[in-house]
């Protein structure tokens, strides 16, 4: 989600060559591609934003985004160029219609324990409340998952003044099953998901090896109250077709950030962001918990280093909302879209294109 800019014809080449680029050495922006090269318009162009998590409340469709800005900070290798500081909540009553802006839902300076950084969101409504649930960096340096509330889905939001105990790394979504409510969270590199491999937080990163399993999201059921772990996290496996671990080495498959879980048909849908090969793909599995088998890939490379989404039913379509950096060729200043999303007759997704040839 946060690291260096390639545009989508330099990431093709990149899945026959070398996948372990730095991200000083991609962090240049270029000029951004012609606007007929895009298959899908931007949904705001007065700010930007980035990693739309959408949901349907009472009809609408309501957009839980990042919001980007300029803060003129240079790439550090760990995403110290996407300082966003607030979030905006936007909603739609058609696909094709108006983009509202509710304006500022959540601010920085109304976290307590939060000091930078307000990464991908995520929401979720229980019992007439709303709930906002959100990384940033404490005032350690560390990433932790907080949570907001709200009685009206625009908010605003009223943060606990404290993150989610036993939360950490970014990228969090919640997803709703049989009355329960689940969260998902995970990102490495800048996300720090790797920092936690012996259950606690080390200040060095420590990756597998390529040849053994791939770093994969946490997940855990939320209390009632919505605000706080009834487990502990635990991992969700993703594996081939024989039911083997995805590897690290495996980088056009394994995980890197941006896990989602979605239903279809009774199957549970994992979708993820798989970093340095560019692309959105997914897993499917008979348990919420997994293990989840790979299946392929939902979204191709997009203009921008970054890829991010969300995927949710509205008035009886399935929609992938997404991002890209269509409107400045900068990864760290990127526009959400809308595409249709569609699946086969055996439940595979069908691959989306972002870009004209």
């Amino acid at each position: 989600m946060r690291y260096p800019l390639l545009m989508a014809s330099t990431v093709l080449a990149l899945l026959t060559a070398c996948h372990e680029r730095t991200e000083t050495a991609a962090a240049q922006p270029s000029a951004p591609a012609p606007a007929s090269k895009f298959v899908d318009a931007p949904l705001v162009t007065d700010l930007y934003t980035a990693d739309p998590s959408a949901h349907v409340f009472d009809g609408r469709l309501w957009i839980y985004p990042s919001h980007d800005i300029e803060s003129n900070i240079a790439s550090d290798g760990q995403g110290a160029q996407f300082d966003m500081r607030d979030y905006h909540v936007y909603s739609m009553d058609r696909i094709d219609g108006p983009v509202t802006d509710h304006g500022v839902a959540l601010d920085l300076k109304d976290i307590p324990w939060a000091s930078r950084q307000l990464w991908a969101p995520d929401a979720a409504r229980k019992d007439g409340t709303y709930y906002l649930y959100f990384p940033a960096k404490d005032h350690d340096g560390v990433f932790r998952i907080g949570v907001a509330s709200s009685t009206r889905p625009e908010g605003p939001f009223k943060a606990q003044p404290e993150p989610i105990a036993g939360t950490y790394s970014m990228d969090p979504s919640v997803f709703e099953d049989d009355g329960h409510y689940y969260l998902i969270l995970g990102g490495l590199r800048g996300g720090q998901l790797q920092r936690w491999a012996t259950g606690t937080y080390q200040a060095e990163d420590t990756f597998p090896e390529d040849s053994a399993p791939a770093l994969v999201p946490k997940m855990a059921r939320l209390n009632d109250d919505m605000t706080s772990l009834a487990e502990d996290l635990r991992p969700v496996v993703i594996q081939d077709e024989q039911g083997k671990p995805l590897t690290a080495g495996d980088k056009a498959r394994a995980f890197f950030e941006a896990a989602w879980l979605h239903k279809y048909d009774g199957k549970y849908y994992l979708s993820y962001s798989t970093g340095d090969t560019h692309f959105i793909a997914y897993a499917t599995a008979d348990s919420v918990y997994g293990p989840y088998t790979y299946r392929g890939v939902i979204l191709k490379p997009v203009v921008g280093w970054t890829t991010h989404h969300s995927i949710v039913e509205f008035n009886g379509q399935w929609y992938l909302f997404y991002h890209d950096a269509q409107l400045t060729g900068k990864t760290h200043l990127r526009n959400m879209k809308v595409t249709s999303l569609h699946y086969n007759d055996d439940g595979t997704i069908q691959t989306i294109e972002p870009m004209r040839p």
